[in-house]
């Protein structure tokens, strides 16, 4: 008789895509808004930083949230340097100075992280590269001030932002869900099967009306 052993965990990029919001602090800051996008992601990436116990795997490879998943990663050193190695910073060719504020509710409401540029930031260049370690097909919808838009992937890990001086103005809060302007050609052919799909869901649904109401 065989003994099931648990496989690896299974990661699951083609559910609700995870957001980032792009802001300006100050002069020489920027301010960096991280939100997970499926609450079984950040429970996933917790077992694959160590900061969740390997058993939480089931033996079909899938994983399940549990409130107390969120609470663990937000108090975490190994979630913050995370953080701060997959999204990072620079101005004209420089690092720009990092540090993670965690919110208690971390499935809702994120991490924050401010960086702080060598000069007055006009420019900047944002890398994200969150949990595309663990399968590269996770993407990342950003927003920036002014209604700038961007989609990260593993093959699109940097973009140019322009901030401006000063608090962000224009920019809405990232938990609002975004319609993305796509900046790769794989994002924009997903988000146009799924557009598509709805769009003829909501034909069929039409159709389907009218032949009725002829019958009747």
């Amino acid at each position: 008789m065989g003994v099931l052993v648990p496989g690896s965990a299974s990661a699951h990029p083609f559910g609700a895509p995870q957001q980032i919001q792009v802001a300006g602090e100050g002069d020489h800051g920027v301010r960096v808004r991280w939100l997970v996008g499926g609450t079984d992601d950040l429970t996933l990436l917790g077992i694959s930083l160590g900061v969740l116990p390997k058993d939480r795997v089931m033996l079909d490879g899938a994983v399940t949230y549990e409130a107390a998943d969120a609470a663990a990663m937000a108090e975490a050193p190994e979630f913050a340097r995370y953080l701060t190695e997959r999204i990072t910073v620079t101005q004209d060719g420089q690092p720009c100075a990092g540090e993670v504020s965690v919110a208690d509710d971390l499935a809702a409401h994120g991490a924050d992280l401010l960086f702080t540029c060598p000069g007055p930031v006009s420019t900047v260049a944002v890398t994200s590269r969150m949990l595309t370690d663990l399968h590269e097909a996770y993407r990342t919808l950003a927003r920036g001030p002014r209604g700038q838009k961007a989609v990260y992937d593993a093959a699109h890990e940097s973009v140019d932002w322009t901030i401006t001086g000063g608090p962000d103005t224009g920019s809405r809060s990232v938990s609002t869900p975004v319609a993305a302007a796509v900046s790769s050609g794989r994002s924009a052919l997903q988000l146009s099967v799924v557009g598509g799909a709805l769009l003829a869901a909501v034909a069929a649904g039409i159709l389907w009306h009218r032949r009725r109401g002829r019958k009747a």
